[in-house]
């Protein structure tokens, strides 16, 4: 289940083989392994050599949480033994922020982090509200919770249905709702105190200071990390009820985002990844107030934020940014290589109606004309997209609207999902709901004529250069796994360079060739 531009990712589908995406869960037990290589015969029964990678195939990463939290706690954590508190985190990245937060506060106080269920003492389980799926995995993951450990702290999206989890789970300890970290540490504190440090061990340590470096605990590798710039939403999509979860848009001021952005590239991270559910609304609640960050006064606006942001010198990558005329002048900013040229944006659809009924604030006209400006400025944008198909009253014709507007765009990432009822949206109530069978062909025709344009697009860069980021290596077969600035971790393709030297480490940048392309991913050769 890999993460999308919309806020609900457990049931997207990308623009990649269902079977190979990674599932959206940043989770310390039972880590998820990569995806086994398989190979490619022709017709003869022989094997081809081409490169190393399967091209037929996405490899997922194995989520990065799962080590990256574990090993963090076994290294930062006091000598003395302290209580053990699990995690398991469901959704968007927006919520592994949250789950991030909550665990470094928990570290702050002395608590260590439980690699599995029966080395925890208690299990916090942030769950994700956003569509009936979503609800349904989160409920199964807190019912997985309390038959393996028995002791389980509900907090995340789900949280306002605090009635429905206790109707179903009544063993809960306690019930908070999404980005409520006080009280999450509230309650871990009540159920499992606190500990105290041994003085005869170390008479100097303190955790507030010893055990957490500026940056905080990550749930993402060592070289890249998510950096939320806002909380809410000031829309009111008819399909979305992300305003009643965490409600309307609150931004962080600009030298608290800096702050933490300095502390994550002093840290070691060489990509952030900006998130929020309305990046380029950034700084709109707080009418644009000025802070003072590094002596000089600087806005909370979105433009003046990618500015500070290029300065750091590292890979910046936007998500979740509304195509308003405001951001022409931060693709201007990628067209002077100031920022990675990658813009994720939230279409949803192209017909005008069905675009209208879901109150979305841009027209397919609009939005075509923009990106046909972003290219003119920024002739190496990048562009992904999420899309639902099946809303109510999506006519065959506004169906073939949203196929020709993307054959217009040709788009580089797209990815899909059927629409499902969400408890409580406005889209409920539309007339006009599509059978299953037809969102499941609609989704399908969608879907084969996007792979088609990715294939095309991803053809057009062999035989370039590109700089790449390494994820992973498969040391046995002699692959680094990367991904260049087109690439968003977990959500698109990926790079796989062959015959690489034992001195590529993950985290380094490689300038590589582009031999082959299949329809998600490139294929490159490393001189060294």
């Amino acid at each position: 289940m890999p993460k999308t531009s919309t806020e609900s990712v457990n049931t997207t589908i990308s623009s990649q083989p269902a079977s190979t995406a990674p599932k959206n869960t940043a989770t310390i037990f039972n880590p998820a392994k990569p995806a086994q290589k398989q190979s490619t015969s022709q017709a003869d029964g022989t094997q081809p050599y081409h490169h190393k990678a399967n091209h037929n195939q996405n490899r997922s990463i194995a989520q990065s949480g799962d080590a990256t939290v574990a090993r963090t706690a076994a290294s930062d954590a006091p000598v003395q033994a302290a209580p053990k508190i699990g995690f398991v985190s469901l959704g968007c990245p927006k919520a592994l922020v949250d789950s991030e937060r909550i665990i470094t506060e928990l570290s702050r106080d002395g608590y260590q982090v439980a690699s599995d269920y029966d080395g925890a003492d208690l299990v916090v389980v942030n769950t994700c509200g956003f569509i009936e799926s979503a609800v349904q995995e989160s409920l199964d993951a807190i019912g997985e919770a309390i038959s393996k450990n028995g002791k389980v702290i509900v907090t995340g999206c789900l949280g306002k249905e605090a009635d429905k989890i206790r109707e179903m789970h009544p063993a809960v300890l306690s019930v908070t709702g999404a980005h409520a970290y006080d009280e999450v540490i509230t309650a871990v504190s009540q159920h499992v105190p606190k500990p105290k440090p041994k003085r005869d061990v170390d008479s100097h340590y303190d955790p507030k200071i010893d055990l957490i470096n500026e940056a905080g605990i990550k749930l993402t590798p060592s070289h890249y990390a998510y950096l939320k710039i806002s909380e809410g939403c000031n829309h009111r999509c008819t399909f979305c009820i992300i305003p009643s979860l965490r409600g309307d848009l609150v931004s962080r001021p600009i030298d608290n985002v800096m702050k933490e952005a300095l502390a994550l590239k002093n840290a070691g991270v060489k990509e952030l990844l900006i998130i929020s559910q309305d990046t380029s609304a950034y700084g709109l609640d707080l009418k644009y107030k000025t802070s003072f960050w590094n002596g000089m006064p600087l806005k909370s606006k979105f433009y003046d934020l990618c500015q500070a942001l290029n300065d750091l010198g590292i890979w910046v990558r936007l998500h979740y940014v509304y195509p308003y005329p405001h951001v022409d002048k931060v693709v201007e900013l990628m067209g002077e290589k100031k920022l990675l040229p990658y813009l994720d944006i939230p279409f949803q659809h192209a017909s005008h109606r069905i675009l209208k009924a879901m109150k979305r604030p841009a027209h397919s006209e609009n939005t075509l004309a923009r990106i046909k400006a972003w290219r003119e400025i920024c002739p190496d944008i990048v562009i992904r997209s999420t899309f639902v198909v099946g809303f109510p009253g999506e006519t065959e014709e506004d169906f073939q609207c949203l196929l020709d507007w993307l054959v217009e765009a040709r788009l580089d990432r797209v990815g899909a999902f059927t629409y499902s009822e969400v408890e409580g949206a406005v889209a409920n109530d539309l007339p006009g709901h599509v059978p299953e069978e037809v969102k499941q062909s609609r989704y399908e025709r969608l879907m084969t004529l996007q792979q088609d344009i990715s294939a095309q697009k991803l053809q057009e860069k062999v035989g370039k250069t590109l700089t790449v980021l390494v994820d992973e290596i498969d040391s046995a077969e002699g692959i680094a796994i990367c991904r260049s600035y087109a690439d968003a971790p977990e959500i698109d393709g990926h790079v796989y360079v062959d015959d690489i030297s034992a001195q590529v480490k993950v985290g380094q940048f490689l300038t590589v060739t582009i031999d082959e392309a299949s329809e998600y991913d490139l294929f490159a050769s490393y001189q060294g």
